[in-house]
């Protein structure tokens, strides 16, 4: 007996973001801050000019090609935290909040440059590698399996042949993207998944 598909209540959506189900851009993503760096990256944003929380984070998309997509969650505390240790200071302006380096920020920069441009060429890396219409595609034809994959094993459920033919399509097709790049983690990463700021 085939289970029905409820959209509605789509686990699908809770391990990939809202946006995996085919409706919107896909909400995960590789680690390319380690922990502690993207205080340097936002101080070397803010180097260039002062913004605001949100500019930061489209700032931040930017520079990495679009591979690392920064949540408020990570930006609005580290920019309060860079603000209670002197480093930026926030100014009121048209109803948002400001971010400006310091004389402070800019020793502290100075001072871990080594750090920083370490933390640069990682995320050229990414955006070297990242961006761009071939891996737009592949991303695209991976998304198009995995829910395939997993709405048709949702349907499936009690029908143990219909099971036992869809893991033998994933298992040879995973044998197959093994065989094209030997696997392993993709250039400039630092980690599998997704990680902590």
């Amino acid at each position: 007996m085939n289970a029905k598909f409820d959209k509605g209540s789509n686990p699908w959506s809770s391990m990939f973001g809202p946006g995996a189900s085919g409706f919107g851009k896909p909400n995960f993503r590789w680690r390319i801050f380690d922990r502690g760096d993207l205080k340097y990256m936002i101080l070397e944003l803010l180097r260039e000019r002062p913004m605001h929380g949100y500019e930061v984070m489209r700032a931040l998309e930017k520079s990495s090609g679009g591979a690392y997509t920064a949540s408020p969650g990570s930006v609005y505390p580290t920019l309060q935290s860079l603000e209670d240790d002197g480093y930026v200071s926030g100014d009121e302006r048209d109803g948002r909040k400001v971010y400006t380096i310091t004389d402070e920020g800019r020793e502290f920069l100075d001072s871990n440059q080594d750090r920083v441009e370490q933390i640069l060429r990682r995320i050229a890396d990414f955006a070297k590698h990242f961006s761009g219409a071939p891996m737009t595609d592949v991303t695209r034809s991976f998304m198009r399996l995995a829910q395939a994959s997993f709405e048709q094993s949702v349907r499936r459920v009690g029908d143990e042949d219909s099971m036992d033919r869809l893991r033998e399509i994933l298992e040879k097709a995973a044998r197959d993207i093994e065989n094209v790049g030997g696997g392993g983690n993709p250039p400039g990463s630092t980690g599998s998944g997704a990680g902590e700021e």
